[in-house]
């Protein structure tokens, strides 16, 4: 049998890290960059980005449009084309990233990613998700290769919203239940093929580390300083679940999230807080260890992540609704037939249906 991992090529954490890296590291790749921002990046750190490139490389701005669509991807191209770029840089949360590394790959430039939060394990993989520009969800773009450098200032990190950070722990929590997933059903990982044993051992130090230093984390990103806490939870949302889920595998957590997306009322809470609810329900669909299922509960409860639908928007979700979800979720190509469960659309809505119970039952 034939296994495949994926890496970045390069990754930088630490305090003041965009300050005293990322010039040097764009001008190992470039001569002129592009720098995709979110509008809340450009606020707030355009003086010491600028700091850090000059007398390192040539930039241009350009402000993220909020959704990483088709639309916005190839508005982002021809400007690069247009203004004789060589390097793409995303700079901000998932969406800017996913659509910085969905340009590089469309062009072939090198890639830097800069996230703001750690809030998703998009930083590290090649793949970018697709959504329409009203916040759908529409595809998974596979990537020819990682980004070229992901650099994480955990001073950022910890100046940023908790909710965020909370939200990155959520998406990370799913990692090594879907690579354990894949594993026993010796489902390929993002490359098509199976991961090696190196992916599988990541995911669940992933999960160990958020077990430890969760609460200690939430608290330090709390009060805006950086801990040892802090440095490991932002490596395990950003890096440990970044090569958790691309070399282990996708599962049910991330299939429901999909779902999910297609209920409005879900569009004001992030992809991590909805793929915790997520991974609560597939602990149901997979009939896990009634302990497991305690501790994870437990876990999301002590750091504030949903255990209820209504803790995501909906509170007063139909039936209707919640099959809708479900039939999403199983749609052909959808991850959670990795899952060596039973996958159907009444399986699904069963166990969305009995992880909200006992989320209730826990209040």
């Amino acid at each position: 049998m034939i296994t495949t991992a994926l890496f970045p090529n390069r990754y930088i954490q630490g305090f003041n890290a965009i300050e005293n890296s990322l010039g040097q590291e764009l001008a190992r790749l470039g001569k002129k960059a592009l720098l995709l921002e979110s509008p809340s990046a450009h606020k707030n750190l355009s003086k010491t980005i600028e700091k850090s490139l000059s007398g390192n490389i040539e930039s241009i701005v350009d402000i993220f449009n909020r959704e990483c669509s088709d639309e916005e991807i190839a508005r982002i191209i021809e400007l690069a084309k247009s203004q004789n770029i060589d390097v793409i840089v995303g700079i901000g949360g998932g969406k800017v990233i996913d659509t910085a590394k969905a340009v590089a790959a469309t062009i072939n430039y090198p890639c830097v990613v800069v996230p703001t939060l750690a809030s998703t394990d998009a930083p590290c993989s090649a793949l970018s998700v697709i959504y329409t520009p009203t916040g759908e969800f529409k595809r998974y773009f596979v990537l020819p290769r990682n980004p070229d450098v992901v650099l994480v200032d955990s001073k950022v990190i910890a100046n940023a919203p908790v909710r965020f950070l909370v939200a990155g722990m959520g998406d990370a929590l799913a990692t090594w239940f879907e690579a354990e997933d894949c594993r026993q059903s010796k489902a390929g990982n993002m490359s098509g093929r199976p991961g090696p044993m190196t992916a599988f051992a990541l995911a669940k130090f992933c999960f160990e580390i958020l077990l430890n230093y969760g609460v200690q984390a939430k608290n330090s990103c709390e009060q805006k300083v950086v801990t040892p806490a802090l440095e490991h939870v932002i490596e395990a949302n950003t890096l440990l679940s970044g090569l958790g889920f691309e070399s282990g595998g996708l599962s049910a957590a991330h299939a429901i999230h999909n779902g999910f997306t297609a209920l409005e009322a879900t569009h004001n809470y992030w992809h991590g807080e909805k793929v915790a609810f997520g991974t609560l329900a597939m602990l149901m669909l997979i009939d896990s260890d009634p302990e497991m299922i305690e501790t994870v509960y437990h876990f999301c409860e002590s750091v504030g992540l949903p255990t209820t639908l209504a803790e995501i928007g909906l509170a007063n979700v139909s039936d209707d609704d919640l099959m809708q979800v479900a039939i999403l979720a199983c749609a052909e190509g959808e991850s959670i037939h990795n899952s060596p469960a039973e996958i159907s659309p009444e399986t699904v809505f069963a166990a969305i249906k009995a992880a909200n119970a006992e989320g209730l039952r826990r209040k």
